[in-house]
């Protein structure tokens, strides 16, 4: 595992935004392990910070052509071509204070960003990167556009751009980034928009503070005018920077295969939230710690009034967990079963084991999307009446699990004695 980054000393510079045309003092400075990335408005009383995660992400909406942070009362706009940077470079943790609502456009590019961060220079961090590995495929789509993210050992990412009316072919680029690859492919690409843009951008306040040398104007032909491109395929490898840029809102470096056609800031900060969600889902999956009735149901798929387990206080994933089920007389099971003097039923005993080792079996990784069933139940014992009022601890452990089977033993225990035990087998079956 590598470890978390910052830079080594602090750094200032200027420059004009690319659509507000504001101009903007800037100073990145190192932050401690855990950090992330923190705007500053150093104009505004009180200095408020945004940090950059999914949460303070504006609507692509409110800022077009622009990925924004902030709230109700404060805003930092283009954000994307640090971003990008502090990716591209592996920089976890720093410290950004402005003087305005819009960071410098510089050349367009990442490229800028990344001779400051040199210069700044970069050091490691006591603790250790946390890397998200896609765990399920996430697609969306959006007016002809899609993107999606893949589950892979690395960061790969593949972007088509089919602008008929920008380019004259269509132009496809995928690679798999590390600093280096980043560095020289991709953080010197420049923004880009088409000539027949420029009036009705600036009409919309927009672009105030582009020019041909921050911007790559593009005529009806896809001809560049008054500049030259760096790469003959430069519009799609800007459009992978973007992507980068907004992808490290999820506030970590990501191990997914992204796979983009005609995507821009609006699909990919959609795209951003899915994974956030699905990081949501694994972290309470990994914790070592409590699952409530609602995490449990989005591991199992048993529901009211089959679902017999109300919480899981213990797991390790794979090997053992330990669940709690509360014994009441308003269990539908006690209406029928002796109302005289209710009893709760062995086979539901057992089938609140078999829930908690399907919990135990289902979380971990490589079962994800699942289900469990019965092959066989043995060794089976009842040694003492479970009632209302009872809470019914459940102990299971791992005999043996692959990828097809699970061989797991079970006990159920109130007030620390043993009222049931059983050993059974579930085929892992991919739902």
């Amino acid at each position: 595992m590598d470890k978390q980054k910052t830079i080594l000393r602090e750094i200032s510079f200027s420059g004009i935004g690319l659509h507000t045309g504001n101009k903007s003092n800037v100073t990145l400075k190192p932050a401690e392990a855990d950090t992330g990335i923190v705007f500053i408005r150093k104009d505004i009383a009180g200095f408020p910070k945004i940090k950059a995660c999914v949460e303070n992400m504006l609507s692509a909406q409110s800022t077009p052509r622009r990925t924004s942070v902030g709230n109700d009362t404060v805003q930092i706009q283009t954000v994307e071509h640090l971003m990008a940077a502090l990716s591209g470079l592996g920089v976890d943790n720093l410290w950004v204070e402005l003087d305005s609502n819009e960071l410098p456009g510089l050349d367009g590019s990442s490229l800028k960003y990344i001779e400051l961060l040199d210069q700044a220079g970069i050091k490691e961090q006591e603790k250790e990167r946390d890397y998200f590995s896609i765990k399920e495929p996430i697609r969306i789509e959006e007016a002809g556009a899609s993107i999606m993210a893949l589950p892979a050992a690395e960061f790969k990412i593949s972007y088509t751009l089919d602008y008929k009316l920008l380019l004259p072919k269509t132009e496809f680029i995928e690679m798999t980034l590390n600093p280096e690859v980043f560095k020289n492919e991709i953080a010197p690409a420049r923004t880009f928009c088409l000539e027949s843009e420029v009036a009705e951008l600036k009409r919309q306040g927009l672009g105030l503070g582009a020019n041909y040398e921050n911007t790559l104007v593009l005529d009806k032909d896809g001809r560049v005018i008054k500049n030259k491109t760096r790469f003959p395929n430069e519009a799609v490898r800007h459009k992978v920077l973007d992507l980068i840029g907004d992808l490290y809102f999820t506030g970590c470096p990501l191990k997914a295969h992204i796979i983009a056609l005609k995507s821009g800031h609006s699909l990919n900060l959609k795209l951003v939230k899915k994974i956030a969600e699905q990081r949501k889902r694994d972290s309470m999956y990994t914790q070592k710690g409590v699952l409530e009735v609602t995490d449990i149901m989005k591991i199992i798929p048993h529901r009211e009034p089959f679902l017999f387990v109300d919480r899981i206080t213990k797991i390790e994933y794979g090997k053992s967990a330990t669940g709690i089920k509360n014994v009441t007389i308003n269990d539908y099971f006690f209406k029928g079963h002796f109302p005289g003097r209710p009893v709760m039923p062995g086979v539901i005993i057992v089938e609140a084991m078999a829930q908690v080792g399907g919990v135990m079996m289902l979380a971990a990784e490589e079962n994800r999307g699942k289900l469990a069933f019965f092959l066989s139940i043995d060794n089976v014992k009842f040694r003492k009446p479970v009632v209302p009022g009872d809470q019914l601890v459940l102990e299971v452990e791992a005999i043996k699990v692959k990828s097809k089977t699970g061989q797991v033993r079970g006990r159920a225990l109130v007030d620390g004695k043993v009222v049931a035990e059983a050993d059974f087998v579930c085929a892992l079956i991919k739902d």
